[in-house]
């Protein structure tokens, strides 16, 4: 998955010497957290609804309103964003992406072209909606959770078993962490044919070397809301 496909392209910035209130406003406006910098047409920095809060003065200052709101019309974007931002290429993948953002507990980075010239924004919601995509729990697809042994052409012969039973593979992920030593643990999701769920389920589990962890539908009909 490439940063490319999933990144918004619809970018509001500002100017480096915008006042601080006046990027308050555009970030309320329009709902978002965070506004790519520009000098003289060039990126210069990123300032996110955190930087504004901290530069804000405290509720508990001793300044009367007249005195709050000048300072926060003189103090410009500049003395307050980030400089130097994290970017990334916007052929670069969602995964890369994924573990930028988790080592520098970040919640967004800005995507450039070769030229260095901004194209894209890129938030952990976009990196979501493409991981959902690329599970395919979207489309009703039953998972599969399996510890297989850790030898190639394992997960091959699963997928000759699939193609036997006329399943739609839409998925496959492996991880080794959470697996027992020697193994490795794959999650793969399937549109079955009809009725064809426990045929497969019986022969993968009567395969040595295969066992099921876990199989499941998952019920998206009536998902948490906050």
């Amino acid at each position: 998955m490439l940063i490319k496909d999933w990144m918004a392209t619809t970018i509001l910035t500002v100017d480096a010497n915008t006042s601080v209130m006046r990027a308050t406003r555009i970030m309320k406006e329009n709902n978002i957290h965070r506004l790519p910098v520009l000098s003289h047409g060039k990126l210069a920095g990123i300032i996110t609804d955190r930087d504004l809060k901290d530069a804000s003065p405290s509720s508990t200052t001793d300044m009367d309103l007249h005195e709050m709101y000048y300072l926060l019309s003189e103090m410009k974007v500049k003395d307050v964003m980030t400089g130097n931002p994290i970017c990334l290429k916007k052929d670069d993948t969602l995964e890369k992406a994924a573990m930028v953002m988790l080592r520098e507990r970040i919640s967004g980075l800005l995507v450039v072209d070769d030229n260095g010239s901004l194209v894209g924004l890129l938030s952990e919601s976009d990196i979501l909606k493409g991981f959902i995509h690329a599970t395919g729990i979207q489309d009703g697809a039953y998972q599969f959770v399996i510890d297989m042994a850790d030898t190639g052409g394992s997960v091959s012969k699963l997928i000759d078993v699939l193609r036997q039973h006329k399943a739609r593979v839409l998925s496959i992920l492996t991880s080794f962490n959470d697996a027992p030593p020697g193994f490795k643990r794959v999650s793969v999701r399937i549109l079955p044919e009809a009725g064809g769920v426990e045929a497969l389920a019986q022969e993968i589990g009567g395969m040595g070397g295969y066992n099921i962890v876990t199989q499941s539908l998952d019920d998206l009909s009536n998902l948490p809301k906050k």
